[in-house]
């Protein structure tokens, strides 16, 4: 096996995430259930969602582009792999990816439909409702893929949210054959409940089968996942079928679970809740980070809780602040 040229390689929705305040009467009207995520099926439903939305700001997203983007913030190499489509919306996605240190080479795809938007109503409390129109992302094809440079990262990293369409799900499939074979490791995020709802029979197969190295979810996604109802049991359930287990509590903090080691560490410390786009992706991002230097799985989830304390500071899920600096500053 030779020595990985990345640190991580993600496959992801390719999203420029449009942002806007809302209060929860708005939240309720548009009859979404508040911290979710819903799928929009036309660019004519996200258009008329778009019009009723106050002043917003277009950031370039996608979960595991977040993760990627905050990666090289750290001073680590990453690339993606995600689609979009030869209009504006994806000119403005590809150079912010590139802009922010991670390697971005998949081919455009020509004619409709457009690139994908979320929009992001993020409500006084810092939670967000995000509304998503995957449009070219979703025909991400395995032909697309690059081989050599999947098997050149030394963790592949997949996102749930990807899952729903039939052509990336076969391509992300792929990539997992290329990663094992190349003796990588894989990571999964389960990315959100109503992902767990519509495939989790898949997500559990994938960890039966012995395909995921390292599982990232939120408490609500565990339980969900395992169908438990308690924390503790629903850890129990999935212990020995992942060799790491990532499970992050918001304000309760983190844990990993690896083998017989069970490290939980803290949030951080945090002057004001502004908005939550983007916590999970981020400590993926130190977390990741973390391992792919060696770190051990206290070091690497106290990276993981310093990306995110600084990503709910802020609207949007790329980083404002220099994480490297940070990181230096809390733990050296």
């Amino acid at each position: 096996m030779t020595n990985p040229s990345y640190d991580v390689v993600a496959i992801g929705n390719a999203i420029v995430d449009i942002l806007a305040q809302a209060d929860d009467a708005f939240i309720e009207s548009i009859g979404v259930p508040k911290g979710s995520m819903q799928l929009m099926f036309s660019p004519e439903e996200a258009d008329a969602l778009y019009a009723k939305m106050g002043p917003g700001r277009e950031v370039s997203g996608g979960s595991a582009a977040n993760t990627v983007a905050g990666i090289a913030a750290l001073g680590g190499k990453a690339a993606f792999i995600g689609q979009v489509a030869d209009d504006q919306l994806g000119t403005v996605f590809a150079h912010d990816i590139r802009a922010a240190g991670v390697h971005f080479d998949t081919s455009v795809r020509p004619g409709q439909p457009t690139s994908a938007r979320c929009l992001i109503f993020v409500t006084p409390d810092g939670q967000r409702t995000m509304n998503t129109f995957l449009g070219a992302s979703q025909f991400l094809p395995a032909s697309a893929l690059d081989e050599q440079l999947i098997a050149n990262g030394a963790i592949l990293y997949l996102e749930g949210y990807l899952w729903d369409p039939e052509e990336p799900r076969a391509a992300m499939r792929k990539a997992i054959e290329i990663a094992r074979a190349a003796g990588r490791k894989v990571a999964f995020t389960l990315s959100d409940v109503f992902c767990i709802s519509r495939h989790g029979d898949d997500f559990r197969k994938l960890i039966e089968d012995g395909l995921i190295d390292i599982l990232f979810a939120n408490e609500a996604e565990l339980l969900a996942l395992c169908a438990h109802e308690e924390f503790e049991a629903a850890v129990q359930h999935i212990h020995g079928k992942v060799p790491l287990l990532v499970v992050t509590r918001s304000e309760k903090g983190a844990m990993a679970l690896q083998g017989d080691e069970r490290v939980e560490v803290p949030a951080e410390p945090i002057s004001a809740l502004v908005d939550t786009t983007g916590a999970g992706d981020m400590f993926a991002a130190g977390f990741l980070h973390g391992q792919a230097q060696g770190k051990g799985l206290k070091e690497s989830l106290q990276l993981g809780a310093i990306c995110a304390a600084e990503i709910i500071q802020h609207y949007g899920a790329r980083a404002e602040k220099d994480l490297k600096a940070l990181a230096a500053a809390k733990i050296g």
